[in-house]
């Protein structure tokens, strides 16, 4: 028997318990408590009925390399690392939207160019801005975008790649990102057992 019938009889005791108590006894302060019953138990049962969706973190795309033959490639890769594991949509939005906390994103391929893209990912801090938004001179503040190579975010370079193919697919540019410029992962060697450790020792010694 899983938890939630198991919360769902308690709250038909409840109900139940509350029913009795308004049908057989008379006394006003107990039929009080017997209605407060009802009223929790059938707001249990309602509140367990509703299906429960855990909140999980975004699934992380994984790159395999051999699977990359086009730039096009690339940017659909990127696509899914920008509203997922790169988090970009929870600032950015690609178009005007009243509820985005930074720039607009759209067409910013054909705006900046990839290295210019790449340094503001992976280096926000490199430029100081200035802030017209008031009268006299122009205040200096620091850029807010995250470093998008570091923790918690954490992007390779290969994913940081696919991200600059995606915007500048979707600024209507040609993608300058080639799939050869993907860093190729090492292979993990096999773990050595420890008899044939011992004889390389052996060997080695000798």
């Amino acid at each position: 028997m899983s938890e939630v019938v198991k919360l769902q009889l308690i709250g038909l005791c409840v109900v139940g318990l509350g029913i009795v108590i308004l049908l057989f006894i008379k006394g006003q302060f107990l039929r009080v408590i017997g209605f407060v019953a009802i009223v929790l138990g059938l707001f249990s049962l309602v509140a367990l009925a509703v299906p429960q969706m855990a909140s999980l973190p975004p699934a992380e795309e994984s790159i395999n390399i051999a699977d990359i033959k086009t730039p096009t490639d690339m940017a659909s890769i990127g696509q899914k690392i920008f509203f997922s594991k790169g988090q970009c949509a929870l600032c950015h939005s690609i178009g005007p939207s009243e509820s985005a906390r930074c720039p607009d994103l759209k067409g910013i391929g054909a705006k900046l160019s990839r290295e210019f893209i790449f340094e503001s990912l992976t280096e926000p801090q490199a430029y100081l801005y200035l802030d017209y938004r008031h009268e006299g001179i122009p205040k200096e503040y620091p850029a807010r975008m995250p470093y998008i190579n570091r923790n918690p975010i954490g992007l390779s370079k290969n994913e940081i790649l696919s991200v600059i193919a995606f915007l500048q697919q979707m600024s209507g540019e040609p993608i300058s990102v080639s799939p050869s410029e993907l860093d190729i992962p090492r292979a993990t060697p096999a773990p050595v057992k420890a008899a044939d450790a011992g004889t390389v020792a052996v060997a080695q010694a000798r």
